[in-house]
């Protein structure tokens, strides 16, 4: 058995040793930075709650903290302190608006290959204790098609990739696509794309947007993506990074906040029949999956 098994068994005995209902876990994530992807995850979170979720956000780009400036909130512990200094998982979740948890990766991640057995263990004994905390946990990872990003994103279900109508973010988005498509790793049949075009002046110019990458994608590459939302360009959202408030608190009813709603309809309204294979593993099993990529690829 190698350690790849190893890690995978542990999650499975997890599982096993406390049946459980888990998480649904959502990767947000970027072909290039600036386009927007943090203020998704952050008011995308706060209208899920809004809808009687409980909810959860990992923040997976531990090069940058653009969550914690979105929330207002410094983080006193990060994912290393549970791999490292013994705390729990609840100690290092930092309550954020409407109560929102938090959890900051920081440079915990970073180590995240090089663990010992017992190590994992215990990560992913506390990782296992967030399904009982949420109902859904987002993942904002970094931006770009670094090593790191692309793995965070191989290792989920479902994820929302986030562009704008400038050529560099829909190059970057494709380049992003493409690169999944040529992992080993990566399973069309594992993983949903969902596209979420920011920073519109009308729905009509999102759908377009939507329809020439779509076309793009299906002539070229082996998978499959599909059409979650438009949010337009708005100048709240700007005075409300400046407030470090996030929009959808600071200006409830403008034309984002409203967008933001609606995505967030839109996937619990995915949840209704039948039970979706995103998510089933929870955020212990993407992790598993992570860290396996990180030593064996």
């Amino acid at each position: 058995m190698d350690q790849a098994e190893q890690l995978r068994n542990i999650v499975k005995l997890q599982n096993q040793s406390q049946p459980r209902k888990v998480a649904r876990v959502i990767t947000v994530t970027s072909g290039k930075g600036g386009v927007g992807k943090s203020n998704m995850s952050v008011n995308l979170a706060l209208q899920l709650r809004q809808l009687g979720k409980r909810v959860i956000i990992f923040d997976a780009d531990f090069g940058l903290a653009n969550v914690e400036v979105l929330f207002g909130a410094i983080p006193q512990y990060n994912l290393g302190d549970v791999i490292y200094r013994d705390k729990n998982i609840k100690e290092v979740i930092t309550t954020g608006p409407m109560g929102i948890g938090f959890i900051s990766g920081g440079t915990g991640i970073e180590g995240l290959g090089n663990l010992g057995k017992a190590q994992v263990q215990k990560l992913v004994s506390n990782l296992a204790e967030l399904d009982s905390l949420a109902d859904v946990i987002i993942v904002d990872t970094g931006a770009g098609i670094s090593d790191s990003v692309l793995e965070f994103v191989m290792s989920g279900h479902e994820v929302i990739l986030v562009t704008t109508p400038e050529p560099t973010s829909i190059t970057d988005s494709y380049s992003l696509l493409k690169a999944l498509n040529r992992s080993p790793d990566f399973s069309t049949s594992d993983i949903q794309v969902k596209v979420v075009v920011n920073r519109v002046l009308s729905v009509e110019d999102g759908n377009n947007l939507f329809g020439k990458l779509d076309v793009v994608v299906d002539r070229f590459l082996d998978l499959n993506i599909e059409y979650l939302g438009t949010v337009p360009q708005d100048d709240c959202i700007l005075k409300a990074v400046m407030k470090q408030v996030p929009v959808s608190i600071e200006f409830p009813h403008s034309k984002s906040a409203r967008a933001f709603a609606e995505i967030a309809r839109n996937l619990v309204q995915e949840e209704q029949g039948e039970e979706k294979t995103a998510g089933k593993r929870g955020l212990a099993g993407l992790f598993s999956s992570f860290m396996s990529k990180r030593r064996f690829k």
